[in-house]
Formats: C-alpha cells, sequence, structure tokens
C-alpha cells in the first residue's frame, strides 16, 4: 500500500494528477452505455447526489482508518453522522471534533511514513474532482507542512534507524505541487507594476509627466512566481519551493477554511521563526501607554505563552526552527497577512497571527533579509492601525450609547416647613 511509490511510477508530477481530469475514453464508454445520451451529465440532481455518494464513501473510509481507542470510537461515530448530512465534505471541512483526531493521528511520532494509511486517504481525497472535498485536504496543509518540515529539519535524537521516513507526508505535497504545475502550464505568475510617473484615477504626479516618454513608457513586469519544473521527489533543493506551492494552493482558498485551521498555521509559523529576542517587541516597545493598551491582552498571552523555557503542554511549541528561504516565507506572510487583516477571521486567530509576524521578523531582522524586514514590518504596522482604529470604533459607539440612553429624571425636593 506504499502509495508513494505508486505517484513516482506515473513519470511526472502531472500524470499522477491526471485522475483529476475527465477521461474521454470513459466517457465515450459512459455515452455509448447509455445509448449516446449524457442526460445524468446534465441532471444536476444526478451530480449532487454523485457528489455526495463520493464524499459519504470518503468519510466511511477515513472512519475505519482512525486506531481503536474510546476517543476514537466517539470519533469514528461522530464521522458517520457527518456523512449521512446532505452536503458531507462541508460538515467535514466544519467539524472541529474530526480536525481535533485527525491532527492528533497525524501528529503521531509514527505518521507520514509512505505507508501511512491517513496520508494515503489524503492523497486519494485530493484527486477527486469534487472541490469541498479537495477543501477538506487543504484544511491539513499546514498541519502536514508545519509537522514535515519541522521534522525534516529537526530529526529525532534517537537512533536514525528507528525515525520513519516521510514518504507520505512528501506524496500529498507533491500532489498539490503536480496539480498546480499541471495548470500553470510552465507560465510564470506575473503581476504589473504602475508607473507612478504617470496620472491615474487614483493620483496625479508631482512633476508634469514628459509627453515624449509617455508614448515610450511600457508597463513594468513582476514576476511573482517563477514557472514550475514538474517534480518526481522532494529534492533537499526543492523542498522550499514544493511546500511553498502548496501553501500557495492553501491561502488562494483561504477564505473558506476553519479557524483551527488558521489556527495551526499561525503557531507553526511562531515555532518555524525561533527567534525568541526583544526584536519582536520593537514596535511594540516604542509605543506609547495609550498606543499599548490598543495591543490584545490575547497577544500578550500569546507572545508569553511562546517563551524560551517555559513547562507545560501548552506552551509546548508545534514546530521547530527552520531555514525559511523567500520561496517559503513568501506564500507565509500571504496567509498571514490574511489572518490579521480578513474581517471574518475570529480574534484569537488575529492574536496568533500576531506574534507569527513578530517573530518572523525578529528572524528577518537577525538574518538580514530585506525583502522579510519589510514584508513583516509592514504587517506589524498594518495590525497595529488595524486595532487602534477598531478601538476608536468602539469607543465611539461606546460614548454614542451613553449619551443616547435617557437619564433619569430627578423627584423634586420637598421642602417641610414648620409654623
Amino acid at each position: 500500500m506504499d502509495f508513494y511509490r505508486n505517484h513516482l511510477a506515473g513519470g511526472s508530477p502531472s500524470s499522477s494528477t491526471s485522475s483529476c481530469e475527465p477521461n474521454p475514453s470513459d466517457s465515450h464508454h459512459q455515452n455509448h452505455h447509455n445509448g449516446g445520451h449524457d442526460h445524468h451529465d446534465n441532471d444536476p440532481m444526478h451530480s449532487w447526489w454523485e457528489s455526495v455518494s463520493k464524499a459519504r464513501s470518503r468519510i466511511h473510509q477515513l472512519s475505519s482508518l482512525l486506531p481503536h481507542s474510546s476517543t476514537t470510537t466517539a470519533a469514528s461515530a461522530s464521522l458517520l453522522a457527518l456523512a449521512d448530512s446532505d452536503r458531507p465534505a462541508r460538515s467535514l471541512l466544519s467539524s472541529f471534533d474530526a480536525y481535533s483526531v485527525l491532527s492528533a493521528a497525524l501528529s503521531s511520532p509514527l505518521s507520514g511514513s509512505g505507508d501511512d494509511p491517513l496520508c494515503q486517504w489524503l492523497y486519494d481525497t485530493y484527486q477527486s474532482s469534487d472541490p469541498d472535498l479537495r477543501l477538506v485536504v487543504l484544511s491539513f496543509i499546514p498541519l502536514l507542512s508545519g509537522l514535515y518540515l519541522s521534522r525534516i529539519h529537526s530529526p529525532s535524537p534517537s537512533d536514525a534507524t528507528t525515525v520513519p521516513s516521510l514518504a507520505g507526508f512528501e506524496a500529498v505535497l507533491l500532489s498539490l505541487y503536480a496539480a498546480e504545475t499541471k495548470s500553470r502550464a510552465g507560465k510564470p505568475i506575473v503581476i504589473s507594476i504602475p508607473d507612478l510617473s504617470q496620472p491615474s484615477l487614483y493620483h496625479t504626479p508631482r512633476n508634469k509627466p514628459n509627453p515624449t516618454l509617455t508614448s515610450q513608457s511600457r508597463p513594468s513586469i513582476g514576476v511573482l512566481s517563477a514557472p514550475l519544473e514538474p517534480q518526481i521527489a522532494v529534492k533537499s533543493t526543492k523542498r522550499a519551493c514544493i511546500v511553498g506551492v502548496a501553501l500557495d494552493c492553501y491561502y488562494r482558498q483561504i477564505s473558506q477554511m476553519p479557524s483551527w485551521s488558521k489556527l495551526d498555521f499561525c503557531r507553526f509559523s511562531a515555532d518555524w521563526a525561533g527567534q525568541d529576542c526583544p526584536c519582536k517587541s520593537e514596535f511594540d516597545n516604542a509605543e506609547t501607554d495609550t498606543e499599548r493598551n490598543s495591543l490584545s491582552d490575547g497577544i500578550v498571552k500569546q507572545i508569553g505563552s511562546l517563551e524560551i523555557g517555559e513547562n507545560g503542554t501548552d506552551s509546548a511549541p508545534k514546530g521547530d526552527r527552520i531555514p525559511l528561504p523567500w520561496e517559503l516565507l513568501q506564500p507565509v506572510l500571504r496567509i498571514l497577512g490574511h489572518c490579521l487583516l480578513a474581517p471574518i477571521n475570529a480574534d484569537e486567530v488575529k492574536d496568533a497571527a500576531s506574534v507569527a509576524v513578530r517573530y518572523l521578523y525578529a528572524r528577518a531582522s537577525h538574518d538580514l533579509a530585506p525583502q522579510a524586514i519589510l514584508a513583516s514590518r509592514s504587517l506589524i504596522q498594518l495590525d497595529k492601525r488595524a486595532r487602534e482604529a477598531a478601538k476608536a470604533t468602539a469607543a465611539a459607539a461606546s460614548a454614542a450609547s451613553n449619551a443616547n440612553t435617557p437619564s433619569k429624571a430627578k423627584k423634586p425636593e420637598i421642602l417641610l416647613v414648620s409654623k
């Protein structure tokens, strides 16, 4: 059941994702079986029922893969209840209990090997054409990436022969990388950088533009991501790129990801930075007492819980300090930017992202990485302004509420005069 070898046997990552695309021969056979009509494909009820059936089948299989214990027995019953819903895949994605059980199983010291059944389930599920099932797999990418990078860069201190292989984790990451490589078709992701010397709807340049230069000016093109090369294995030189592409796939669907998945990512990011020094509080120490009060108490508590040297399971790090090249750090900062600034996120997610960004800024300052310094510093400033604006709005709303509250009329005083 070594599905990682089956993945390599395809010859290229692109061929491994061919199961996601419709097979012309299969469709021809189906049309022939239906007498040349494809009324099932045009029937929305049939498509819906087929999607529900696939999702239920995947959930039932997942329930059978959980290890037997009192906790997992209850989790299996919960999974079977999710399978009976009208939208099983969405129910699975929104279930914190299911995520917790799977996270505990994936975090096992022996997980991630080539014959790990949970990794095989994630791999096979991502090959499905059901977008909701693919979202379920993407919700585990922060946890899977965090475990994989932490273990590969900080192996167990025990004998190397007892350290399990991580081929299962790598196969899941390669499946996402292969799908992205196929969709990009060898083209880079580029953006058009505006020329600020030319007027636009949003600004007028300080200096009057030269008409001669205006006709000759061309838009500047920036390469956001270079073309992807097909990979059949996770090499050390391509590891950061492959994991970065997987995180970029997660980022594109992040608005549909549950908060606990984002929270796991923020905590792993802080541990990846691993830079516990006064640099992380550089911007906070420069504030006045009034501005410092605008920071959420949750940030202070979470920074304290990540201090090195503390004991206890709650303060135990989820990952280890790892190398952070720009091809990996770029999608990390994008995800943290969403966790910081998106209004749909819970305060717990925003606080965890605020902690992670400060740790990454400290790490970038010590590594002397200018791109990372600028990006993390900008996120810190945006986070501070957003919190100050939220505090001002709350104060204004409170003042308006107090002003509109009618005060009780005082009773007239009665003076008793003795004759």
